[in-house]
């Protein structure tokens, strides 16, 4: 069977649908048939007739109204569907919405292309798929409601009607599913006795699309007689939702320059409403460009794609030239395929026209003067370029080199990061007396390569001329530090070392003085003409003054210039030790139990000022004692300790002991001193030395430790 036989057949069955309901069931309000299909010309000419609708509201049809979805149809009071003008354009989709003062209903005519007829055969028994002729006769017909969305109040309102024929007597019709006894609950009721379907409030496609309900009959008891049967109830949307950008912000780039029809960016819009119809079905187009020169339209928008390119030539998409680099487009979606009637949503697209190093930078001048005083370092001059390209790429920014004139690399130059100006600097300090001018030839380029047809001209180098000013140096020391070896007893007035400082400024013959900055112990005097230090005080190894055998002075070079110039050098002294301390030891007192078994009384340890070998080792000795006095021993432990012992225990006293310690000097310097020995009472580990007796010390330690005393002063 071809289409055209399908469509036909189509048109025959509603009408045999038709009179099978009116005669054989009750009347059904509304479309006898919800759905229809029709083949698409290639064109529909005016007053073609399209198809015949059935609409019945069971109560003679009077002062039915018809309207239709696309303003090209209308539907005639007798159900003719005509169009009112030659249409070559393709149409998917119609509704056709038909109401009386006692039923409204809605119909579908889908508009099939080629691709879709093999499918036809089928819906043209779709939506009668239940009714009794069709299959084995059933007692319950329940033919789909189509339900337009957001309909106004009077609610409830009848959309529909089951018929149940051969009814047991006391039967109802019950309706359950979705929608009715479930969430969304009581959207839908059924007339239990005459099976009018009606909606409760007004619907929203988008929300819910269709309604899939169970209608049966059941006794009084709610006992089951038939039934299940599907009820679908599809929501016919309307176009109720406005096309929303919801991707935004919306921002492109395009390169300066670019080719006529360069993509720039995609903007997409979304419509809730039902995809298969018009009512989803967007058009794009631009509203407004701002600024709108050099061209008001920079740019267009493919209506269907929502691509937008560029429609200027390339020389008109010059970021340089332009008086801003970013434009902004109101683009407009318009629903309904961009006829009047559809509803539009907006939005702000964002073109950046990016910059190309299309512009090399140039100097603002060909030759730069500088100043620098000889012996300083830092910025000099700043160099400035000029470049039109976008400050915040790397086609501005630039980069200095110094191309000629720095073989000493005295010279350095930066870019200044906010400027891009060439800060050309001095890094090693310039002498006036070795070269009074400089010319440098410096030369400018950016971060980013230059567009292959651009180049770097002449006016991307330039030179730069220095003069170098003279300035009064301070005087040189040779060597700095200054050192000497002396030993620590040379004579006062010894002389020492004879400075010598020198002054750079060599063209201007100025003669130099000498003094003293620092010399903490004074021990020092220098001659102002010729430099030369003496002692004027005994030098000390031992001083504080003195680290590590090092004594450190500061000496002053001044010459006659105007103003003076100071020179500063370091002079030092390595102080070689003598044997000039004499060793002591430590302690000096200690204390003995008067009963102790053990004898040892201390461990003297001794110390000398003087390095070695004037210090240790020590020699420790007591001095002779007599045969009554002869109680204590000295005993040596090592190079620098020694130990004093009883011979024997001791009466509670206190006891002067003269100990003499030496050291290996040459000669050899000794010390005696007197060890206070305190003799105690010692009970349950506790001293007590408050009984002692006043010191005693026989005669002839006393006159022995007298002697020796005068013997080494």
């Amino acid at each position: 069977m071809d289409h055209k036989s399908q469509v036909a057949l189509s048109m025959v069955l509603s009408q045999v649908l038709v009179f099978a309901i009116a005669n054989d069931l009750e009347c059904i309000p509304g479309f006898q048939q919800k759905i229809f299909y029709v083949e698409q010309p290639s064109e529909f000419t005016e007053d073609q007739l399209v198809l015949n609708v059935q609409f019945n509201d069971c109560s003679g049809n009077d002062e039915v109204i018809y309207e239709v979805s696309n303003p090209d149809f209308k539907v005639e009071p007798d159900g003719s569907l005509i169009a009112l003008r030659n249409i070559t354009e393709v149409v998917r989709v119609l509704f056709i919405h038909a109401r009386s003062p006692h039923t409204d209903d809605m119909a579908e005519v889908k508009i099939l292309g080629r691709k879709e007829r093999h499918n036809s055969s089928k819906n043209v028994l779709k939506v009668p798929r239940h009714l009794p002729f069709l299959r084995h006769r059933r007692a319950i017909v329940a033919p789909s409601i189509s339900i337009p969305e957001n309909q106004r109040i009077p609610f409830p309102k009848i959309v529909g009607r089951v018929v149940v024929s051969d009814r047991v007597p006391g039967s109802k019709i019950r309706l359950y599913g979705k929608g009715v006894d479930q969430e969304p609950k009581g959207t839908f009721r059924i007339n239990e006795n005459t099976g009018e379907v009606s909606v409760t409030k007004a619907l929203d496609r988008e929300a819910i699309p269709s309604y899939q309900l169970q209608v049966e009959t059941t006794d009084e008891n709610g006992k089951t007689i038939e039934g299940p049967v599907d009820l679908e109830i599809l929501i016919i949307d309307q176009n109720d939702n406005r096309p929303i950008f919801r991707e935004g912000p919306y921002v492109g780039h395009v390169l300066e320059g670019s080719p006529t029809g360069t993509t720039v960016m995609h903007m997409i819009a979304f419509d809730a409403d039902d995809p298969t119809t018009d009512n989803a079905v967007l058009r794009y187009n631009i509203l407004r460009q701002t600024p709108d020169k050099p061209s008001p339209n920079m740019f267009y928008i493919d209506p269907e794609k929502g691509d937008i390119v560029t429609v200027v030539s390339p020389a008109l998409l010059d970021r340089e030239t332009l008086s801003t680099p970013q434009y902004e487009l109101i683009v407009e979606a318009k629903d309904m395929a961009g006829m009047d009637v559809g509803l539009i949503g907006t939005a702000t697209a964002t073109i950046v026209i990016d910059d190309k190093n299309d512009h090399p930078p140039e100097f603002t001048k060909k030759e730069f003067q500088a100043t620098v005083k000889e012996g300083v370092t830092g910025v000099m001059v700043n160099l400035t370029v000029e470049d039109k390209d976008d400050p915040t790429t790397g086609a501005w920014k630039a980069v200095y080199t110094i191309i000629n004139g720095n073989p000493g690399q005295s010279f350095e130059i930066h870019t200044n990061p906010k400027t891009n100006e060439g800060m050309l600097s001095v890094v090693k300090p310039l002498d006036y007396e070795i070269s009074a001018f400089h010319t440098l030839l410096i030369k400018v380029e950016n971060e980013d390569p230059l567009i292959p047809d651009v180049g770097y001209g002449s006016s991307s180098t330039a030179t730069v001329q220095i003069t170098v000013l003279d300035v009064n140096e301070s005087p040189v020391f040779h060597p700095d530090p200054m050192t000497v070896t002396k030993k620590e007893n040379i004579q006062i007035g010894s002389q020492l070392f004879t400075v010598n400082a020198t002054d750079p400024d060599t063209l201007q013959h100025q003669s130099i003085r000498y003094s003293i900055l620092k010399d903490e112990a004074g021990w020092l005097y220098i001659n102002p003409l010729n430099g030369t230090i003496n002692t004027t005080s005994p030098l000390d190894r031992e001083s504080t003054f003195v680290l590590n055998n090092t004594y450190t002075a500061l000496i002053l070079a001044i010459d006659n210039g105007s103003p003076p110039a100071t020179g500063t050098g370091t002079f030092q002294i390595t102080l070689e030790d003598i044997n000039d301390n004499a060793p002591f030891i430590h302690p000096t007192s200690a204390y003995v139990c008067e009963d102790s078994k053990d004898l040892t009384v201390v461990i003297l340890s001794a110390s000398d000022r003087d390095l070695h070998p004037n210090s240790d080792p020590f020699k420790f000795e007591l001095s002779k004692q007599t045969g009554s006095d002869k109680a204590w021993k000295i005993t040596q432990l090592n190079h620098t300790h020694a130990k004093v012992s009883l011979l024997h225990n001791l009466k509670r006293a206190n006891y002067n002991l003269p100990v003499t310690v030496t050291d290996s000097g040459k000669p050899p310097l000794s010390n005696s001193t007197e060890l206070k020995v305190q003799v105690c009472s010692c009970k349950k580990s506790k001293m007590d030395c408050s009984s002692a007796d006043a010191p005693h010390v026989s005669m002839f330690l006393l006159l022995l430790f007298s002697l020796s005393s005068l013997f080494y002063l």
